[in-house]
């Protein structure tokens, strides 16, 4: 299934402000949380270059990454809870790594504490509060217009008439 989403974003705290309109395919196997938690991640992390990947189609690209002109990988930006051994192969990729984790971000900390991963120290973990994925999931829709601003580490997200606001805490490994 093919979503359209216009979201106009603002983040006040990286002084970014960009206008998206986007086309994401869902997978077949996709759930609505992951979709959603795509279009998060690659709203949030936004800066030039930044692209989605592939998909669950091919499980050697990122969910969401940023490339320079010449095709290297600068960000790598997964999705749910990805193995460590393929954090530790991203993290020798990209400089940066992180990974917006929509369940059980607790159990993706513990797994990647006791693995060799690259880099470790610079890994950044996004834990997705549940409530903001259930607000956006109940108003899913083909097309979708939103208004995102981070103001402050708080996130608002504006979907019609309606609002939800969080924060996207970030987990240290260490």
């Amino acid at each position: 299934m093919l979503f359209r989403f216009e979201i106009n974003f603002a983040d006040v705290d990286r002084g970014v402000y960009q206008d998206h309109d986007l086309r994401v395919a869902q997978h077949p196997s996709e759930d609505a949380p992951r979709l959603l938690t795509r279009v998060l991640a690659y709203v949030l992390e936004h800066k030039e270059g930044i692209a989605f990947g592939k998909g669950l189609s091919d499980g050697d690209d990122a969910a969401v990454f940023v490339a320079t002109l010449d095709g290297r990988v600068t960000d790598w930006i997964d999705v749910g809870s990805p193995a460590p051994d393929r954090l530790h192969r991203a993290s020798k990729l990209a400089e940066r790594v992180a990974v917006y984790a929509h369940r059980r971000p607790d159990i993706l900390v513990q797994k990647c504490q006791k693995e060799r991963i690259h880099n470790k120290e610079a890994l950044r973990i996004v834990a997705v509060p549940g409530d903001v994925l259930a607000f956006l999931e109940q108003r899913l829709e083909r097309n979708n217009k939103w208004d995102i601003s981070v103001t402050e580490g708080r996130t608002m997200i504006v979907c019609g008439n309606d609002v939800c606001e969080a924060e996207f805490a970030t987990i240290p490994l260490t």
